[in-house]
């Protein structure tokens, strides 16, 4: 029996996407939830699995080719055995599959795409390598975190922040040009962007913050935080909660441009810009002021595994009422972020340096971030939002009022 692979339906936001690339050929015997293709849409890229076990009769839609919500792309015949031969190596199980005792039943183990292509470069046995993806599926970052942990970590470093794809290389010497269209996500970010500088009346105002007491929290207390919770506590924890407090003062800084009229929101979704091998991309924490210090530190962690490994689903990639982005983590000192819309701010982190500041008539060294707040003035009047990035700076200068909520 024929079986249909189809696209999945799209939310109402897409309308088509693009297959990537069949990670499977023609007459190949596939496993039920073996993953079969990407589909890169302007928001995410989305894995196809194979709906049942049984070889790929037809691939309908090869690569490159532009599909819609439930369009066929391929069959799959379900009767049809995996092809024997006289290759001893041939008749050996697949390289993601557990050996176990006669008799036993064969657990799966499945990787994405990322991952076995490191497995295949490190020479690793996937068998021994713990998954955090859906359904136990070993993702790059289980691959990069089990490296790390066998001694691999220094050679993996550079994997923690992956190039973008597409991007061609080009020996230097010569004067080669390499032409590569956009990818869907890049001229959805490129869209989206530009319609905020057109429509948005945006404006940037900037701050300090001391970062001491805070680096001084975490220097005390993070052993303690990582045995009980099983989460790092880094900074962005901290800025989430300090901007969800000052949101709670200005809400119009949470509030959205609908028209000729404004949209105030009663609850606090941020956005965390993430980067990932095909662009920047900012998944939504949601009910943030509902959330421990702990919550938003496994969230984002989650998020940051999953961007890199392309497991992002769509509906964590919408709404959001804030976000927050953190060039310091690529060392920029001061810059000014653009608004998400329909959001109407965005707060901009960046590196932190040691600089002489003055305290009680005295030049000390201290610990010093420049924080940006890019905001939309057709509502959000200067007052505010100055007063909104003092608050914020206030609060991570006095850790203890995030506690009170003070």
């Amino acid at each position: 029996m024929l079986i249909e692979v189809k696209v999945p339906v799209f939310s109402e936001s897409i309308t088509e996407g693009t297959l990537l690339q069949w990670h499977k050929k023609p007459g190949e015997f596939v496993r039920r939830d073996e993953p079969l293709v990407d589909i890169e849409t302007d928001k995410v890229v989305l894995e196809i699995t194979a709906p049942k076990d049984g070889v790929l009769q037809e691939i309908i839609k090869g690569d490159g080719v532009v599909v819609t919500s439930e369009e066929l792309i391929a069959t799959i015949n379900d009767e049809a055995k995996p092809a024997q031969t006289s290759s001893p190596a041939a008749e050996a199980p697949a390289p993601v599959m557990e050996t176990t005792a006669p008799g036993d039943k064969i657990p799966q183990i499945l990787l994405s795409p990322a991952a076995k292509k490191l497995v295949a470069e490190k020479n690793i046995d996937p068998s021994r390598v713990a998954g955090t993806g859906r359904d136990n599926r070993i993702t790059k970052a289980d691959i990069i975190h089990y490296l790390e942990s066998h001694g691999g970590g220094k050679q993996m470093e550079t994997s923690l922040v992956p190039p973008q794809v597409g991007i061609p290389t080009v020996e230097p010497g010569g004067r080669l040009e390499k032409r590569v269209p956009m990818s869907r996500l890049r001229q959805r970010v490129a869209e989206r962007l530009k319609d905020a500088q057109n429509t948005a009346a945006i404006l940037t105002t900037f701050n300090e913050v001391n970062m001491q007491p805070i680096m001084s929290l975490r220097n005390k207390y993070k052993e303690q935080f990582e045995k009980r919770h099983g989460a790092r506590l880094g900074f962005m924890s901290f800025f989430v909660k300090a901007v969800t407090e000052a949101l709670k003062q200005f809400p119009v800084v949470n509030a959205s441009v609908d028209s000729n009229d404004i949209v105030y929101h009663g609850y606090f979704d941020i956005g965390i810009a993430v980067g990932s091998p095909r662009g920047l991309v900012v998944p939504v924490l949601r009910d943030v002021d509902q959330m421990s210090f702990a919550d938003i530190e496994k969230g984002i962690r989650d998020f940051g595994q999953r961007a890199k490994d392309g497991k992002l689903a769509l509906e964590e990639l919408t709404g959001g009422t804030f976000s927050i982005t953190n060039g310091g983590t690529f060392g920029s000192m001061l810059s000014t972020p653009i608004l998400n819309p329909p959001q109407s701010a965005i707060l901009g982190m960046h590196n932190i340096t040691e600089r002489a500041v003055v305290e009680g008539g005295e030049i000390v060294i201290r610990p010093m971030m420049y924080v940006a707040l890019s905001y939309d003035h057709r509502i959000i009047d200067g007052s505010d939002a100055v007063l909104f990035l003092v608050a914020v700076k206030n609060a991570l200068e006095d850790p203890a009022r995030l506690l009170l909520e003070i």
